[in-house]
């Protein structure tokens, strides 16, 4: 694909939208994308279609080249399992998961080392709220009819502590994130990468985005409706893309879209 052209994949099934997004690397030459924009619907109570058998198919591939799982990537994004513990309270969750952080960052000290995709949300360093961005759109949201939507916005990013030379990065690659509400019903969710790891990443993210946009959606009284995910390079440059641990999976793949 050129480099310029866009490729815009739109789906009901996570499963299926991610799979569409890795088959193309694939199956074209190069290991690139750029730019890709995912939008995906297709939700029950607010959890994403999923197609079972591709999931699991790709959590054994990613295991059988050392890499985090779909739900170990997507709780870099919203810790689910802490929500799910924390019985729908929030200020729960977020002490919560500032408690445990010290615990996160401890298991995987070279990949945590910079920070957490959450805990940037909840605990920037700095802003309204002491830094909690999620508090304050839901708080502000939440206070008065009317408030202009470009208030609903969360960075990732930070200028002081990513503005580095190192040759590589692990993080940040999500970089903001900002939230829509339709006509106090619905929401969705805005998400922007300046690069992805189709194979190791892009499904736990889609999950993890998927999952916070639910929260947010919860929190503020709505219905999560959509997410939008804009890639500005989205790549497979870690594995060969022949190698024998994605055969099964690009199979599983093709199958889901014929």
């Amino acid at each position: 694909m050129n480099s310029t052209t866009p490729l815009l994949i739109e789906d009901t099934n996570l499963s299926h939208a991610w799979s569409r997004a890795f088959l193309h690397i694939i199956d074209n030459p190069g290991k690139e994308i750029s730019p890709l924009i995912i939008t995906l619907t297709g939700f029950t109570n607010g959890v994403p279609n999923e197609d079972q058998v591709i999931r699991d198919e790709l959590d054994n591939s990613l295991v059988a080249n050392s890499k985090q799982k779909v739900h170990t990537v997507a709780n870099t994004i919203f810790p689910y399992s802490i929500w799910t513990h924390s019985k729908n309270d929030r200020n729960k969750l977020f002490q919560m998961y500032i408690d445990t952080l010290p615990r996160y960052k401890a298991l995987e000290r070279h990949k945590n080392r910079r920070g957490i995709y959450f805990e940037r949300l909840i605990s920037f360093g700095s802003g309204a709220k002491n830094g909690n961005q999620l508090e304050y759109i839901i708080s502000q949201y939440k206070s008065r009819p009317g408030v202009r939507k470009s208030m609903f916005q969360a960075s990732i990013f930070d200028p002081a502590r990513d503005h580095i030379t190192t040759a590589q990065l692990a993080f940040p690659c999500l970089q903001h994130i900002s939230f829509v509400p339709q006509n106090d019903k619905t929401l969705a969710l805005n998400a922007f990468y300046a690069t992805q790891q189709i194979f190791e990443k892009a499904y736990g993210n889609y999950l993890g985005l998927c999952r916070l946009g639910n929260f947010m959606a919860h929190e503020m009284g709505l219905k999560f409706e959509r997410m939008n995910c804009f890639i500005g390079v989205a790549k497979i440059d870690t594995i060969p893309k022949l190698h024998s641990s994605l055969a099964k999976l690009t199979d599983l793949a093709r199958k889901a879209q014929s």
